[in-house]
């Protein structure tokens, strides 16, 4: 995929979507994703990207589908939560504090890298405070019909800049700045 250098430090909503609009199926499912998206084809996001702030969902369903294929490296993984699990992953920082606080924790730890938001749930938080710079769709050909929207109902308007689209195969890739 090309034309995906977001520059030093700028906060990414990254996530795949169905063209009808769904980040993940009925159940949280997304082992769609897979049959057309995978880490190989992202190399130059993974290199700008030195840390990942995931939600808790989000974390959950990436556990799962860990033995799918080869893992994204996205840098150090944080994780938003109201609830940590009993047993600690060495892999991963759990975080319980605000969306501001676990931002600027995350993206400190990026070490100037791009900070990587992913989750409906976090994203939309990141969104509403303003705190992310910008926003890379891949668009798979797939009609999901339900399942996880790519922003929640209660989510403000938010203006966006288009930046680039382009196509690899099957994908699409849009992306945009967040004017503010």
């Amino acid at each position: 995929m090309s034309d995906v250098d977001f520059g030093t430090g700028k906060v990414v909503v990254n996530r795949a979507m169905s063209l009808d609009g769904f980040i993940a199926g009925r159940g949280n499912a997304m082992d769609w994703v897979g049959e057309y998206l995978t880490a190989a084809e992202v190399p130059e996001v993974m290199a700008a990207t030195g840390a990942m702030l995931v939600g808790r969902g989000t974390y959950e369903v990436a556990k799962s589908m860990a033995a799918q294929g080869p893992a994204y490296d996205g840098g150090a993984q944080f994780v938003l939560t109201h609830r940590p699990p009993d047993e600690p992953d060495p892999a991963v920082t759990f975080l319980t504090c605000g969306i501001e606080e676990a931002v600027a924790t995350a993206r400190s730890a990026a070490g100037g890298k791009n900070l990587e938001i992913l989750g409906a749930d976090v994203a939309a938080q990141c969104l509403q405070h303003g705190l992310v710079d910008e926003i890379l769709v891949y668009v798979l050909p797939v009609l999901l019909g339900d399942g996880v929207r790519f922003s929640p109902p209660s989510l403000d308007r938010i203006d966006l800049e288009p930046l680039s689209s382009t196509r690899s195969g099957a994908v699409t890739t849009l992306r945009f700045r967040v004017r503010k």
